[in-house]
């Protein structure tokens, strides 16, 4: 807009100001005496066209009341006139060029007319405008005037002496009184303890009025704080434009204020904010205190002084959420959160002295229990005998239900307000109790919110179900600092917050629903994982083992690769690890029932291509026919096909190691000069594809021999192939000075980098040892009843050398009902061992191959008793079968003077 155009818009002399209004001057007789330049340019004749002749000659005598000129009949309305200009007479106007003109006319008569005097003298005076620019001009007119006293914006002048001179009718109301009654004073004395709150300008009304006055540069949108007289002890908040006035000539008369109260909108905005906030901070981990934790800090503040979240026993242990009677739940102070300087007595608490979680029962600033944030990556592992190691969200690690050894740990057990640690009485979530008639306790009684003056009570509710309770509390006053938390912030909660604390609560109680649906899955896999995978693996005289397991599954903390050390007769060992497809709890309830079934077909003491075929035959099954198959049900996948396994069998009598893998890697053998190899193993297919026989390979271990069993985690992974795992592992391997425990961890941190890993990953490293000749002796005998005597001799003979004569007694029996069922059913040459390992091994081989059967006897039977008596004399007994027969074996428990 240029500045000529701006000027006129800004002229607010009426159409009709005889300053600039088309002026004549008529007689008596309606002659035109006189013309102006105004006249002669919005008619186009000149002064001698006109001056002498009729008004009629150009203008019509009466008002256009009836037709008007087609291109003013969209202005005029009926009767005398538009509406907008009654009081002023409508003429038809005739100009120069033939055109005919809609225009407003007023008359003045002159003192001394009224027809008195004669022809050519002056009687009245008539201005004309056009009717258009006459309605533009009492536009402007209504809005000054609806500026002035109908505009819900407050318009104030204040002088260059920066004391109000003028405001409208909104600020006089803002005031609470006429403007008579403030005129002349100045802003501070106005609005004296508010200030700007926009960054960037001056604080003060001063000092922004200033910048005004002397840069002449406007100012828009500055917020600004404080209270009105008419409102006092309420913040308000105004959106405020400032601008300079100025006279015709420049010079500054003042300073005009815009201001408008945007308290409601900010408000809205806050609670929106807020909304927003909650959002991105409220249930940021699967954890129901951190869960409360996080409502509290969001809402402390900005919100409430004080709040307080109490949750059920049965949302915090992860049990179903309660549906019945909630007045008869048992809550748990679980977060609690409190402005500085503010704080409200805690109707739940003991009121004097500290809580039961070490604080005073109002609580400081930031009070509550500290965080417990969720675990990311389980990790079990421990060497033989020690019990082993754990990360957090493992067994035996903090944040898991077991300690060390796999038993339940004070902390973590199911009582949710159990002492942190022995040494330690606090408990983290300790007990409320609210009296009847407490605002929580009605909210608990009727299930819905409860405001009483500063306290809201908002429950957390979810399905139906309660799961506690959210205090906010605004407390008595404002808080110790003086600080003010927001504009118009009330003692209580009005209806708008009541919807917005609901809401958050709404959040809030979704989020902790979902922490507790998590820690009961959570606390079912770790349960799980319990069963499914050793914690404790006790000492054997035949090994030495360690192990780690990661699962990729960090959230269930269970995956589908498993190891196992399964002790056999003999004083042999057996060795497992496989490789179940998929990952979370179907790859571990699969991994549990082939653990499971290795773990049977081992203690029959089966060889490992021929357990391996059973477990094949196993997984082989139709899916109808197996154990766990349901009619009418349908599986989603089959894990189970395609699982591999490699299973070994070491003896430290004689050394030797047999092994048989199905599909599965071949494991690292280590030597006693740190040698590393991976043999040869015949590979046979994945379990449940059949086709192919196993085969298994005898290898000679030396004393010392280190041999690694693993799944392919552990070596392959998206940036490397299997190659690069492998010589990783060998190199890691090659250590002999490290411990069994420092090359799990050395292997683990260099092959599974941060603990995760794609895939699950399972390592267990086991260092042979051999017994020593003077534990075991053995005989060979002939198939003759005279060697039943002479094996009694030698048994009794061995033990008495060994300090066992508590043994001798039993074992002679042993050893009689053996042999002779040896000498009796089967045939020479017999073979009797004896092993003192950590319990008595008698074992007694023959060439036959059928098993004996323990059977009870009827009371005229002659025999059949003996094997039955010497069941009763053992912990157990069985029967292992080899290439030339089979062996009877049985273990008696040593006395405690000859254990070890």
């Amino acid at each position: 807009m240029s500045a000529a155009s701006t000027a006129e818009s800004a002229d607010f002399r009426g159409p009709l100001d005889i300053t600039r209004a088309a002026t004549m001057v008529l007689d008596a007789e309606s002659t035109v005496i006189g013309w102006s330049p105004a006249a002669a340019e919005l008619l186009g004749y000149g002064p001698s066209d006109v001056l002498g002749r009729p008004l009629t000659a150009f203008l019509s005598v009466r008002p256009a009341g009836g037709t008007l000129p087609a291109e003013a009949s969209g202005a005029a309305g009926p009767g005398p006139g538009p509406p907008f200009l009654v009081g002023n007479e409508i003429h038809v106007a005739r100009t120069r060029d033939g055109r005919e003109l809609l225009v407003a006319t007023a008359t003045c008569p002159l003192p001394g007319g009224a027809g008195a005097s004669g022809p050519g003298t002056p009687d009245r005076i008539l201005v004309a405008a056009e009717v258009e620019a006459l309605l533009h001009w009492e536009s402007r007119i209504a809005l000054l005037q609806g500026l002035a006293t109908q505009s819900p914006v407050g318009l104030a002048i204040y002088d260059t002496d920066l004391r109000l001179s003028w405001s409208n009718t909104a600020y006089e109301r803002e005031m609470g009184q006429p403007l008579a009654a403030f005129r002349g004073k100045r802003a501070e004395e106005l609005y004296g303890a508010g200030s700007f709150v926009t960054p960037g300008y001056p604080h003060t009304l001063a000092g922004v009025m200033r910048q005004v006055l002397d840069s002449g540069e406007p100012v828009l949108d500055l917020h600004f704080r404080g209270q009105p007289p008419s409102d006092p002890g309420r913040d308000h908040l105004w959106s405020c434009a400032y601008y300079r006035l100025e006279d015709a000539h420049g010079h500054a008369l003042g300073v005009c204020e815009d201001a408008f109260d945007i308290t409601d909108r900010y408000r809205v905005q806050e609670r929106l904010t807020l909304l927003v906030e909650a959002g991105r901070r409220i249930g940021t981990v699967l954890d129901v205190a951190t869960t409360a934790e996080e409502i509290a800090e969001v809402a402390v503040e900005d919100f409430a002084a004080t709040v307080r979240v109490d949750v059920t026993r049965a949302a915090v242990t992860g049990e179903t959420a309660a549906v019945g009677s909630p007045a008869d739940m048992s809550l748990l102070r679980v977060a609690e959160r409190s402005a500085p300087g503010s704080g409200t007595p805690d109707p739940g608490l003991p009121a004097n002295g500290p809580t039961e979680t070490g604080l005073p029962a109002n609580g400081p600033a930031g009070s509550g229990p500290a965080r417990s944030g969720a675990t990311a990556t389980a990790t079990v592992r421990g060497p033989a005998g020690s019990g082993g190691t754990s990360r957090p969200g493992s067994p035996g690690g903090p944040g898991s239900p077991d300690g060390p050894d796999g038993t339940s740990s004070p902390a973590d057990s199911g009582d949710p307000s159990s002492p942190g640690s022995p040494s330690s009485p606090r408990q983290p979530y300790p007990p409320v109790d609210y009296p009847p008639g407490s605002p929580q306790n009605r909210s608990l009684s009727s299930g819905g919110l409860v405001l009483d003056e500063g306290t809201l009570v908002v429950p957390l509710r979810t399905g139906g179900a309660i799961l506690g309770l959210v205090t906010f509390d605004r407390g008595a006053g404002p808080d110790a600092s003086g600080r003010t938390l927001g504009p118009d912030r009330a003692a209580t909660f009005d209806n708008g917050e009541v919807a917005l604390a609901d809401e958050l609560a709404a959040r809030a109680a979704v989020c902790i629903d979902n922490a507790r649906r998590y820690t009961r899955e959570r606390t079912a896999s770790l349960a799980l994982q319990r069963q499914l995978l050793p914690h404790h693996l006790p000492p054997r005289s035949a090994v030495e083992t360690a192990y780690r397991y990661l699962p990729a599954d960090d959230v269930t903390g269970v995956g589908g690769d498993w190891f196992d050390v399964i002790p056999l007769s003999g004083t042999r060992v057996g060795l497992v690890v496989g490789d179940v497809v998929g990952h979370g709890l179907q790859a571990a309830a699969t991994m549990g029932r082939l653990r499971t079934s290795v773990r049977a077909f081992a203690q029959l003491d089966m060889a490992p291509d021929e357990l391996l075929t059973r477990l094949d035959d196993l997984v082989g099954q139709p899916a109808e026919d197996r154990p766990d198959a349901r009619g009418g049900s349908v599986e989603t996948y089959d894990v189970t096909t395609g699982a591999t396994c490699l299973y070994a069998v070491y003896d430290p009598v004689s050394r030797r190691c047999v092994m048989a893998r199905a599909g599965h890697l071949p494991p690292a053998i280590v030597g006693p000069g740190g040698e590393v190899s991976f043999p040869d193993l015949p590979a046979g297919p994945p379990l449940g594809l059949g086709g192919l026989p196993f085969e298994s390979m005898e290898i000679d271990l030396p004393v010392g021999s280190l041999l690694a069993l693993f799944t392919d985690g552990l070596v392959e992974a998206r940036d490397h192939g299997i190659g690069r795992g492998l010589d990783t592992l060998g190199r890691v391997l090659g250590d002999r000075s490290a411990s069994l425990e420092e090359l799990c961890d050395r292997a683990v941190s260099e092959l599974v980098p941060g603990g995760t890993s794609a895939d699950d990953t399972a390592l267990l490293l086991v260092r042979t040892r051999a017994l020593d000749a003077d534990r075991v002796a053995d005989w060979e005998l002939t198939a003759e009843p005279v060697s039943v005597g002479r094996a009694r001799e030698l048994a009794t003979g061995q033990l008495e050398a060994w300090g066992l004569e508590e043994l001798v007694f039993a074992t002679q029996l042993i050893v009689s009902e053996l042999v002779t069922n040896a000498v009796r059913y089967a045939g020479g040459p017999l073979g009797l061992r004896l092993i003192r390992d950590r319990t008595l091994v008698c074992e007694v081989a023959d060439t036959g191959h059928t098993s004996p059967h323990l059977r009870h006897s009827e009371a005229d039977d002659e025999g059949g008793r003996g094997l039955f008596i010497v069941a009763q004399l053992v912990r157990r007994w069985g029967t292992r079968y080899t290439p030339t027969g089979k062996t009877i074996w049985t273990e008696q428990a040593l006395p405690p003077a000859g254990a070890g």
